[in-house]
């Protein structure tokens, strides 16, 4: 393990995953459904960006000016790799966070973002972070923050220890990353297998072993085989970051705070009968058992008066993006409960023809408050899309070309990102490798009965194969079928939508 990584796996890159709770925009809903309104966002940070497909779909996508810093060199190369494509501007630093957060070329931030790192750096380094929050976010700023918690960790925190102890010790320099990790899995499972009484006690250690041998490799070993990591409970991150001077305002998903998918009657009554915001967390966390949550904070947490944030809810734009025929009812969380249909089918007549409406237009049009609710229930279900202002819709549209074909340019040889970025939503959606192929032959204006013929080339150099019906298609001829059946769904079906979505002009 290089010196330089402070005890975190640095071996193998992280995953590249997207984290759509780290695009400034979607703080909106979660602030308004909370009673605040959410700050402009120009300046934002993140704080160990990983891979950067997040830090800079929302570079491309977004109106904020972004600087962030992950100190695995890889990571930063890839993800300034990305950034040139198409001239982001954004700064992207190797530094560890001690030097990073002692730049003095840094603006004050209204949006910090951390996603997962808090739970595996150590203490030194969370004492550096909350300083640099107390010093760089902006008063009325928002700190995105996003960690392992108590008490969900306490029955599995074993296994992780396990893993972590037997990496340090027994990892041979120069064997392979897949075969270093394999070891301490079987030597961790061996140990739980002659670990009687404890599995006894807690059979989930178990499960979780074999859970984590069907598990990513590049997320295992990040997750799990860092020196340093300490999940928490919403207390303690409290006290952490007082100093900072920042209030928990909300999560960072709505159906998170929507009671209805989270509680019985009787819990949700004993809940908001604490009163004090920290017992609720708290009181919620154990009836939940949360192992993970995604919080925003802000600096100064001032609730508004109903008109005002009325106003607010009245400037938002929206596209409603799930065919009305496809459209479920059913909210889940922990609890399955129906979005009230009497309530819902006029909002939803009113949004199904995929066009933009204004919030305001629509609250004229149905007359109630309930509207915000519902319309804060589709949102965090993914049915609903905030759409960005005009200017900023154009601003980024060069830029998310730019960026999306240097994807699916990668696509005809890699495999791992799966999404691109929006410039009417200031995000990304998720498209996998052979659908950004599918588009990146549309785009190069192929007849799309050739688009089979022109994904097929690249799956055969690579020796890949097609599966249907859980079979490998081993002829050519299957696969090239295959393929097409897949094109014409694509074209119905997607097609439309990334269109809709400025993917396509």
């Amino acid at each position: 393990m290089s010196s330089w990584s402070e005890g975190y796996f640095s071996s193998v890159g992280y995953t590249y995953g997207y984290y759509e709770n780290l695009q400034p925009q979607r703080i909106i809903i979660p602030f308004l459904a909370a009673g605040l309104i959410p700050p402009k966002i120009i300046n934002a940070c993140e704080l160990g960006f990983g891979q950067g497909i997040s830090f800079n779909i929302h570079s491309a996508a977004g109106n904020a000016d972004w600087y962030g810093t992950d100190f695995n060199p890889n990571h930063a190369a890839f993800a300034q790799q990305l950034a040139d494509s198409f001239s982001s501007g954004a700064l992207i630093s190797d530094q560890a966070f001690h030097e990073f957060c002692q730049r003095e070329d840094l603006p004050e931030f209204d949006f910090i973002a951390l996603h997962g790192i808090w739970s595996w750096i150590s203490d030194e380094n969370r004492a550096v972070i909350v300083e640099f929050i107390r010093r760089k976010l902006k008063i009325g700023g928002v700190l995105h923050i996003s960690y392992n918690t108590l008490p969900g960790w306490s029955a599995k925190a074993p296994v992780r220890h396990l893993l972590s102890v037997y990496q340090q010790a027994t990892a041979v320099e120069g064997q392979s990353h897949e075969a270093n990790v394999k070891n301490t899995l079987e030597l961790s499972e061996k140990t739980l297998a002659l670990s009687h009484g404890l599995v006894k006690e807690s059979p989930a250690l178990a499960d979780k072993i074999q859970e984590l041998k069907n598990t990513n490799i590049n997320y295992l070993a990040h997750e799990y085989l860092n020196k340093d990591w300490q999940p928490m409970y919403f207390s303690e991150m409290q006290e952490w970051l007082e100093p900072a001077k920042v209030s928990f305002a909300c999560s960072s998903n709505f159906l998170d705070d929507f009671n209805p998918v989270l509680f019985s009657t009787e819990q949700a009554e004993f809940i908001s009968g604490l009163g004090n915001r920290t017992l609720m967390q708290t009181a919620k966390d154990f009836i939940l058992n949360k192992q993970f949550r995604a919080d925003l904070w802000v600096k100064g947490r001032v609730t508004a008066p109903h008109s005002v944030l009325r106003d607010a809810w009245s400037e938002l734009n929206v596209m409603f993006i799930t065919a009305r025929k496809d459209f479920d009812f059913a909210i889940s969380r922990r609890i399955r409960t129906n979005l009230n249909e009497e309530m819902t089918n006029p909002i939803l007549d009113l949004l199904e023809d995929g066009e933009v409406h204004n919030v305001g237009e629509l609250y004229n049009a149905i007359g109630h408050d309930g509207l915000f609710e519902i319309l804060s229930i589709l949102y965090s279900c993914g049915h609903l899309v905030l759409v960005q202002d005009k200017k900023d819709i154009e601003r980024a549209q060069p830029r998310c070309e730019k960026l999306n074909r240097y994807i699916m340019n990668q696509a005809r040889e890699r495999e791992d990102i799966h999404y691109l970025a929006s410039p009417l939503t200031g995000g990304a959606i998720q498209v996998n490798r052979v659908e950004q192929l599918f588009l990146l032959a549309h785009l190069q204006g192929m007849e799309s009965h050739d688009w089979g013929k022109f994904v097929w080339k690249f799956l055969q150099q690579q020796g890949q194969r097609l599966i249907a019906d859980g079979k490998t298609l081993e002829s050519e001829e299957d696969n090239l079928r295959q393929l097409e059946k897949l094109a014409d769904t694509f074209i119905q079906n997607r097609l439309p939508l990334l269109k809709r979505l400025l993917f396509v002009a």
